[in-house]
């Protein structure tokens, strides 16, 4: 069968999938990879682990489906930054976008003007987790590799740096930087001086659906696993080609994907900044931005509590049996709220000195409250996210979710009676890569557009009008928490053990 193979390049792990020209994907392949944290803040991985990862993901499914991709996208994880020699070998470890080390950095240029003006600039909000932030750390902190360095780069680039043997990135990347003019689609001079680097010390900036031939003899790495010919599209990342790969490219249908983090994102024709919550404006392409904001605590809480309060080897049967327990309780978790920040929060609060909380607890309460409260309060951080989306955005009318979360009907059913909105499940896990293969297929004249598969046959939740009330009620309770316990979670972040 014909089919174009989107990659995705996470944080965990390479996925590869086959998606025929219809858009149905059919096909895929994983490869999974650690990552280490040799001190406090440190979040590292590999980028030659990365490679080999891809590669084989690659391998896999060719042999999976029999034959050569007529065409390849990349997607990417955002944020990560590597220190390259000339030859594009790494100087260290690649710092991914979960390494916090410069919070603090992030903390004094969120509180400055010449801060919040590149903010504007760039669509990037002003975290540890933005390239921006590690490159003054870089330079205050480790000046010897600051100095050595021919370039930094992410891992999409060290990936087309092998492909092709030349830096290059594209502009979805690049507005996920904190250094790249999202207007002007050049490299920001007053964000280059305070990162002390030069537009030279950065790859050379494309359009995403910029494509070039394969072939062997111009690639950097050992590279026999593709064949000759192959158009490989460089495409976006990772968010901005979920909401491709989710059918999220109009105005008024938003994206929700909660992995092990979770994330708002909207399509808009043009940036859509806000100076309090600090949503971001990402590029898909030359038409659209997807903008949004991300949050630290998706799956990763519902996994902790799970973990360490249910079991810690569940089986499938216990999964359904928690599951089960929360549906039968009724909206509102009879009284409990819990503030999701075990690692701190990014969007709309911008806080990494924030903390998990639980709060109206009574003698009534079992796990399955505590359970149910855990769920509700990933989804009040997403609400909250899309409330600061929807202050510049058009009206919001649907939400089109993805990621591991749509397995249980329970969950979207509550994130539904939360947000208000019509919530539609159009992926289940692999709405990046295929928004990947998507865009090599317009990029390369497979398509005339974005092949977005029929519509028939997907599951729609609607929101239950009693548990909305519900839900709208304790959100603001919800809001009003973090708000009080703002400066006691501060002081205890201070306080040593």
């Amino acid at each position: 069968m014909s089919y174009v193979l989107g990659i995705d390049i996470g944080t965990g792990s390479v996925k590869a999938v086959a998606v025929d020209l219809k858009g149905n994907s059919f096909a895929d392949a994983r490869q999974h990879y650690s990552f280490s944290s040799p001190k406090p803040g440190y979040h590292e991985q590999d980028p030659e682990t990365i490679w080999k990862a891809f590669k084989t993901s690659i391998i896999a499914l060719i042999n999976k489906t029999g034959s050569q991709p007529l065409a390849i996208g990349l997607s990417s994880a955002m944020h990560s930054l590597i220190a390259v020699d000339k030859n594009c070998r790494p100087l260290a470890p690649m710092m991914t976008w979960a390494d916090s080390r410069s919070f603090e950095i992030a903390k004094k240029l969120r509180a400055s003007v010449q801060g919040m003006a590149i903010y504007k600039a760039t669509g990037t909000p002003l975290h540890a987790m933005s390239p921006l932030c590690k490159l003054i750390w870089l330079k205050e902190n480790d000046p010897e590799l600051f100095n050595q360095a021919y370039k930094f780069i992410s891992i999409k680039e060290y990936i087309w740096y092998k492909l092709f043997n030349e830096f290059k990135i594209d502009y979805s990347i690049a507005s996920g930087t904190g250094l790249f003019d999202i207007s002007s689609l050049e490299w920001n001079d007053d964000a280059l001086s305070l990162a002390g680097v030069t537009a030279k010390s950065l790859s050379e900036p494309f359009p995403t659906d910029h494509t070039q031939i394969y072939y062997r003899a111009n690639a950097a790495g050992e590279t026999g696993f593709i064949e000759s010919g192959i158009p490989i599209t460089i495409s976006a990342s990772d968010g901005c080609l979920a909401n491709l790969g989710s059918m999220a490219d109009k105005p008024d249908v938003a994206a929700i994907t909660i992995g092990t983090s979770g994330a708002v994102r909207v399509a808009s024709n043009k940036p859509l900044p806000n100076d309090t919550a600090m949503t971001f404006s990402y590029i898909l392409d030359k038409e659209t931005y997807i903008c949004g904001g991300p949050i630290n605590n998706g799956g990763i809480a519902m996994q902790w509590w799970l973990k360490n309060f249910i079991g810690p080897e569940l089986t499938d049967v216990d999964y359904k049996q928690v599951f089960s327990e929360i549906a039968n309780l009724p909206a509102g978790s009879e009284g409990v709220l819990f503030l999701p920040y075990l690692t701190g929060e990014r969007a709309p609060i911008w806080d990494s000195e924030s903390c998990g909380t639980f709060f109206g607890v009574k003698l009534l309460h079992t796990k399955a409250h505590f359970s149910r409260a855990v769920l509700e309060g990933i989804c009040y951080a997403l609400k909250d996210v899309l409330d600061a989306v929807q202050e510049n955005a058009e009206p919001i009318t649907q939400i089109n979710v993805s990621g591991g979360f749509v397995q249980s009907e329970i969950w979207v059913q509550t994130l539904a009676d939360i947000t208000g909105k019509n919530i539609v499940i159009v992926q289940s896990e692999d709405a990046s890569a295929v928004g990947a293969a998507f865009m090599a297929m317009k990029a390369t004249g497979l398509t005339k557009d974005y092949p977005f598969p029929p519509a028939s046959g997907r599951q729609s939740f609607n929101p239950n009008p009693a548990n909305a009330i519900v839900y709208s009620g304790n959100f603001q309770i919800y809001k009003q928490l973090y708000a009080d316990l703002k400066a006691t979670m501060h002081r205890l972040a201070g306080v040593s053990y």
